[in-house]
């Protein structure tokens, strides 16, 4: 133990300071003289006041902090084959999936076009398709590009 009653090697502790902090409101003045713009620095001046009012009450734990640390198990090492098995396992469902990929869509799309081809379709149709593709684009583009 070292004179000040701390186990070897622990350094002394440290407090928490918000000096320097650019959030210097007093936590008892109304919030009013705070910026009125900044959103939620309110609740930020307010746990500054907080650090500066209790800073200097630090309260001694005896090293119990670092005995508890100590007594914690090792974290376990993860075995060294699991990283390529991980890496071979990825890899083959990338293969398998990029050599079904190509089937399943050519299977979509040849059934696609037997339920379109199956019926009949007339110009009013095809304009009625097309302007509902046009709201929902500009609806979509209107909702992207508005201004909250």
């Amino acid at each position: 133990m070292s004179p000040k009653g701390r186990p070897e090697g622990e350094s002394a502790p440290k407090r928490v300071s918000a000096e320097g902090s650019p959030l210097t409101a007093d936590r008892t003045s109304p919030r009013t003289s705070l910026d009125a713009t900044s959103g939620d620095d309110w609740l930020d001046a307010a746990l500054a006041a907080d650090a500066r009012e209790h800073g200097s009450s630090y309260l001694d734990d005896q090293g119990f902090t670092a005995r508890v640390m100590a007594a914690l198990p090792a974290p376990i090492a993860v075995p060294r084959w699991r990283k390529p098995a991980l890496v071979a396992l990825w890899g083959a469902a990338a293969i398998g999936t990029a050599t079904a990929v190509p089937g399943v869509a050519l299977d979509v799309g040849r059934e696609a076009f037997r339920l379109l081809a199956a019926q009949p379709v007339s110009l009013p149709q095809i304009a009625a398709v097309l302007a509902a593709i046009g709201v929902v684009t500009w609806s979509a583009a209107a909702w992207a590009l508005r201004s909250d």
